[in-house]
């Protein structure tokens, strides 16, 4: 193993790792809208729960990508109906849970006065987790563009470090400039429409998965 292959797997697991988390989609959506009513803290902790899984999955990709793929082979129209439904409830439950809730706060601070972190952010990570297992885009991509990837890579303990770290980094870049975004966004809208900004997000999400449903 050389230094020219950890490169080539390092840029090849970017490349993957793009691919699946450049796409708008209703996750991208839902990190966005996190941000955007709960602040920063909350925006980066969920887009830590995404890139978490992006790296899981690309790990995957490189160890049993021909075997995912012949496993997921004839049930993608299963898998994406699914996954739709759940992002449906997803954010039907957004909408739901902001009508019941109006008034309250924000997430608050990203950390509490004692230094620890905020379990808070921890069941945002957390949520953003199971959300993301849940999206089959996903795991359809992968299954196709980092699978194919990592077909052109010689396994071994580095290359598949070199190749997860690409493709987690590039998913957590890109999440975080999402919920960077999403962020400054909240900041700069007035109190009426960052009211009306959690159901429109949550609104969409159902909107995208409608879609996502449909092919």
């Amino acid at each position: 193993m050389t230094t020219p292959d950890l490169l080539a797997a390092l840029a090849l697991g970017v490349v993957a790792g793009l691919s699946v988390a450049v796409p708008v989609g209703p996750v991208a959506v839902l990190v966005v809208r996190e941000s955007l009513v709960r602040g920063r803290p909350a925006g980066l902790a969920a887009a830590a729960g995404v890139a978490t899984v992006d790296l899981a999955y690309a790990v995957l990709a490189v160890l049993l990508g021909a075997q995912v793929t012949r496993a997921l082979s004839g049930h993608e129209d299963q898998l994406r109906v699914a996954g739709a439904a759940a992002l449906a409830v997803v954010g039907l439950v957004g909408v739901v849970r902001w009508w019941a809730g109006r008034g309250a706060s924000s997430i608050g601070p990203a950390v509490r006065e004692d230094g620890a972190a905020d379990p808070r952010l921890v069941r945002v990570w957390a949520r953003f987790v199971v959300v993301t297992v849940l999206n089959p885009a996903t795991a359809l991509i992968f299954a196709t563009v980092a699978t194919g990837l990592a077909g052109r890579l010689d396994v071994t303990p580095g290359v598949l470090v070199a190749f997860a770290a690409g493709a987690g980094a590039a998913s957590l870049g890109w999440q975080c400039g999402l919920a960077l975004a999403g962020a400054w966004a909240g900041g700069r809208l007035g109190a009426r429409w960052h009211d009306w900004s959690a159901p429109a997000g949550s609104g969409l999400v159902v909107l995208l998965a409608g879609w996502v449903a449909l092919g």
